[in-house]
């Protein structure tokens, strides 16, 4: 679905590339996650690609065809949800989705229905303008869905939302890759990339310096040990071994038929603690 190649770009009058000779690809029905720290080139790789940003080098293929052969028919294939959601402020919820949905050919999905999904439709007839950061947030995710297009941008998805309502978008994620659509990620939440992405791309100073699966990652470069917490007397001590030394380790059996157990946990690095590894920077 999206095949890029030694993508470079540079704002005007910047010293330096913004994006670096990046290459990805993105197949169909596969969620790839952009991962990086603010500034690291996500959001500018994702309007490239959106079209909103023109001038890049390099090539940017999309559904077999190149970016700068597309035409506006384009739009018809993509949704696109912002970290920051611009809405009509003075109109209600559901006129927001009636004037975005008039922009597109196909027919709508069910407003009422979509409303409903991530819990926004009790405040359907009410103005955008009183809507909390969250409640705006979920309604443009929603709106990014009403043509049913093919291939989705989401950046942050889940910013600004509480537990309850980010599960709710994560759920629709999950389910939009069961329908076979194709999801473009950007992100700096590790564990939002981790429980949807099939790829995560790490991304620093417009650099990508690896692309896998969260688990293969944590299988190269995660320390995989276990850890034994037992009672000592009135005291409460823990043991660590790591995972390849088990079967042989007489320790580790004399802790299990001697002691009282109170917890055995396998240990493994989070993909943050990869990323920082491998990058030498933090999420921030």
């Amino acid at each position: 679905m999206i095949k890029v190649s030694g993508l470079e770009f540079s704002y005007e009058k910047a010293t330096s590339k913004v994006i670096k000779g990046i290459d990805f690809r993105i197949k169909k029905g596969e969620i790839l996650g952009f991962l990086g720290p603010s500034g690291a080139g996500k959001t500018t790789t994702q309007r490239i690609i959106i079209g909103l940003l023109q001038g890049y080098r390099g090539s940017v293929e999309i559904m077999g065809k190149e970016r700068r052969e597309w035409g506006q028919e384009f739009y018809e294939k993509i949704g696109v949800a912002f970290d920051f959601p611009n809405l009509y402020l003075k109109l209600t919820a559901v006129e927001n989705l009636q004037l975005i949905a008039s922009y597109y050919q196909k027919k709508p999905q069910s407003i009422d229905l979509l409303l409903e999904r991530v819990g926004l439709l009790p405040d359907r007839d009410k103005k955008v303008e009183g809507f909390s950061k969250g409640m705006k947030m979920r309604l443009n995710f929603i709106r990014s869905l009403l043509h049913d297009p093919e291939l989705l941008f989401f950046d942050e998805p889940t910013s600004g939302l509480d537990p309850l309502n980010a599960k709710i978008i994560k759920d629709m994620i999950l389910e939009l890759k069961a329908q076979g659509k194709t999801i473009f990620l950007t992100t700096h939440n590790m564990t939002v990339a981790e429980q949807l992405c099939d790829k995560v791309a790490f991304i620093v100073e417009g650099a990508i310096s690896v692309i896998d699966s969260p688990n293969e990652l944590k299988v190269k470069y995660g320390t995989h040990t276990m850890k034994i917490e037992y009672y000592d007397g009135d005291r409460t001590r823990i043991e660590e071994f790591h995972m390849t030394e088990i079967k042989n380790n007489q320790r580790v059996f004399e802790i299990l038929k001697t002691k009282n157990i109170k917890t055995i946990h396998s240990q493994e690095a989070t993909l943050e603690d990869i990323f920082i590894k491998l990058t030498g920077r933090e999420l921030i």
